[in-house]
């Protein structure tokens, strides 16, 4: 049986279990509170006892950015050249997709070309002369203004088919220097050559592109003269086999992935036999310039208004506890986003916060890595 007393006990008892709960719940709120009055406050504080104006959460990557290389059109890989840690130039041959039934287009193609040119050719070719007859009356010549003005028109067409027959072999002659660039580097590469040949070819490749830029700039001084006869139906059937060739040597190109810029090879994810397409999630290779580093931070959107172009910061790695690399701010987004890199120190909140994405130049970046994880702090300076 329940008494009054022992019901007035359990009553008293209840009361404090419940005063205890609140008063627990109570802390937990206000240390919660004080981590994020400390995290986006503005001034956090270091372990020196100096005040930053704040802090934001960043990775390690190249003053260029990861540039992630994927195939531009669907095929199997048939070589990979390159492996990480080498370092590329613009241009220079990365991935070759299986390009035979291109080369066999393209072989046709330029085979339609040689018979077009033949047929030109004869046409424009001038008839032989007649043996005049014995008692044949001399003919009366052509006015001379009609006979000048043909003349000139015959000269011009002339012209025009040298100018684009000029720009034809000097399109073919950059094929050959490219192609040649390309052995040379896989020669390099293989031991089986040196970077004297490889300049060598660079060199012949540049030579090349300028000539046929001479040679664009010759036919369209020709073609923008309107006194230029238009050309023959065999003329243009050249020109059309011509493009349907270089269509189909640029169909070969776009089989050979190139590096964009001069970098250094971060990460390979290609194999020979793989099928490769441009919607593949996973890039084929990963390139970027190392030869400085920078920390793409996070900011809290609220912060932004502490951060100029040009404030000094200072990074700082868990891989390396008790050493600061000095940073300058470089860049600030125009554009507010959700974070998407969560701080080691449990401080934001991938889920809720809205951050705008700074970045800030490494002085010496060694010997961070790129993509490392690491803490910006913000120095008071520019305003």
């Amino acid at each position: 049986m329940i008494t009054t007393t022992s019901l007035t006990g359990w009553k008293t008892k209840a009361a404090v279990l419940g005063a205890v709960a609140v008063a627990l719940a109570l802390a937990v709120l206000a240390a919660r509170t004080g981590e994020q009055e400390s995290a986006r406050g503005g001034r956090p504080e270091a372990a020196n006892g100096k005040r930053w104006q704040t802090v934001a959460p960043g990775r390690v990557e190249p003053r260029s950015g990861t540039i992630k290389i994927a195939a531009p059109v669907m095929g199997v890989i048939a070589q990979v050249l390159v492996k990480v840690d080498d370092k590329v130039f613009p241009g220079e041959p990365l991935i070759r997709l299986v390009d035979t039934e291109a080369r066999a287009r393209l072989a046709a193609a330029e085979a339609q070309v040689a018979f077009r040119l033949r047929a030109r050719n004869e046409e424009s070719a001038p008839a032989p002369a007649a043996a005049p007859a014995r008692l044949a009356p001399r003919p009366r010549p052509a006015p001379r203004p009609r006979g000048e003005v043909a003349v000139a028109n015959v000269d011009k067409a002339a012209a025009r088919r040298r100018a684009e027959d000029a720009l034809a072999d000097a399109d073919k002659a950059v094929m050959e220097a490219q192609a040649a660039l390309d052995k040379a580097v896989v020669d390099r590469r293989a031991g089986a050559g040196s970077d004297a040949a490889v300049e060598a070819a660079r060199s012949g490749l540049a030579r090349s592109r300028e000539r046929q830029q001479q040679q664009k700039a010759e036919l369209r001084r020709i073609e923008a003269d309107p006194t230029t006869p238009l050309p023959t139906f065999a003329e243009g059937q050249v020109n059309v086999a011509r493009a349907e060739a270089a269509a189909a040597a640029a169909e070969i190109e776009r089989l050979t992935i190139r590096a964009p810029i001069a970098g250094t090879v971060l990460q390979v994810n290609a194999k020979p036999g793989e099928l490769a397409a441009p919607s593949n999630a996973q890039p084929l290779l990963v390139i970027g310039d190392v030869s400085a580093l920078r920390v793409r931070a996070e900011l809290d959107e609220r912060d932004l208004g502490e951060i100029k172009i040009g404030q000094p910061a200072v990074i700082r790695a868990d891989a390396f506890r008790g050493r600061d690399f000095a940073g300058k701010v470089s860049f600030i987004a125009p554009i507010v986003e959700p974070a998407r890199i969560n701080s080691a120190r449990g401080q934001r909140n991938v889920t809720d916060v809205d951050v705008v994405e700074v970045l800030v130049d490494l002085a010496k970046p060694d010997p961070l890595a790129v993509g490392m994880k690491v803490d910006v702090y913000f120095q008071p300076g520019v305003r």
